[in-house]
């Protein structure tokens, strides 16, 4: 396959340096881009489009990803991106991780605004208050669209939703739902209420119980899950905002879950809960 522009033999291109830099949060802010790394990643990139205009700006590949990817390239280039063909140590150079896949993009900021998330009327939403770790942010995003929530909210006292490692830790599931960052957690806890969904804090040490309030059939309604710090879970200030604190039953001798683990958990639990009377989708599409 001919190059699109000319190869980028150099790591000190400007190109390559300006991707470069948008593996700092500073320099992502003030360009609105962040960069989608392998693959799943980029594919998914590729075909999502904010407004009317394609979220993957700009995508390097080696040669040999981009025989092997052609069909994503395709995408991409149709998709209005410009394609560079590099090579592996231009791709090392830009990726922040430590074996490279050989695609790297540069995407624009995709997140939402609250108040349209609020107006859709979503019945189903994920709050990161306070967590801070980008491999956890992003497993719980990946989490909440394998669930069928429509919507991720990530607080003001969250990380940041395009690090490097929340974007590889969603899988691509960041370029499927939409997600509001920096909200204070009064505000989302109060504009989710006001939507009609009922706010539910899980916490290890909550005096409700998930299997208590799926027996009772509290769970098919509107719902929030708020989910807190990895290490500290949720201020008491946090929790008293919110409906109702909810803990995972431990039925056996582990301490406790991990926040992606419980977080599948919960929003699991919601969308059975949710869908008892129409049945769950099967991904399989085996019966």
């Amino acid at each position: 396959m001919a190059p699109v522009s000319p190869e980028l033999i150099s790591p000190r291109s400007a190109r390559v340096s300006a991707a470069r830099r948008l593996g700092r949060r500073n320099f992502r802010g003030k360009e609105r881009l962040f960069l989608a790394e392998g693959p799943q990643a980029v594919r998914e990139a590729a075909a999502h489009r904010g407004g009317n205009t394609g979220t993957l700006v700009e995508l390097f590949a080696t040669v040999e990803a981009a025989e092997r990817y052609a069909d994503i390239i395709g995408g991409a280039r149709d998709g209005g991106a410009r394609i560079h063909l590099a090579s592996e140590d231009v791709i090392a150079d830009i990726s922040t991780t430590v074996t490279p896949q050989g695609l790297v993009g540069v995407c624009r900021f995709l997140d939402t605004p609250f108040e349209e998330i609020l107006a859709a009327r979503p019945r189903l939403v994920a709050v990161l208050a306070h967590v801070r770790d980008p491999g956890n942010a992003g497993t719980v995003l990946r989490c909440a669209d394998a669930a069928g929530a429509e919507a991720v909210v990530l607080t003001d006292a969250s990380v940041d939703l395009y690090n490097p490692k929340a974007v590889r830790a969603s899988v691509g599931s960041l370029f499927h739902l939409p997600v509001a960052v920096g909200v204070p957690v009064e505000r989302a806890v109060a504009g989710l209420r006001d939507a009609g969904v009922r706010l539910l804090a899980a916490d290890g040490a909550g005096d409700r119980d998930l299997d208590d309030e799926l027996d009772r059939g509290t769970m098919g309604g509107p719902t929030a899950w708020v989910f807190g710090n990895e290490a500290w879970g949720l201020p008491e200030e946090t929790r008293a905002l919110t409906d109702a604190v909810v803990r995972v039953p431990i039925h056996g001798r582990a301490e406790s879950l991990n926040l992606a683990t419980a977080a599948a958990v919960c929003l699991y639990a919601s969308a059975r809960a949710q869908r008892a009377a129409g049945g769950c989708r099967c991904v399989t599409g085996s019966q």
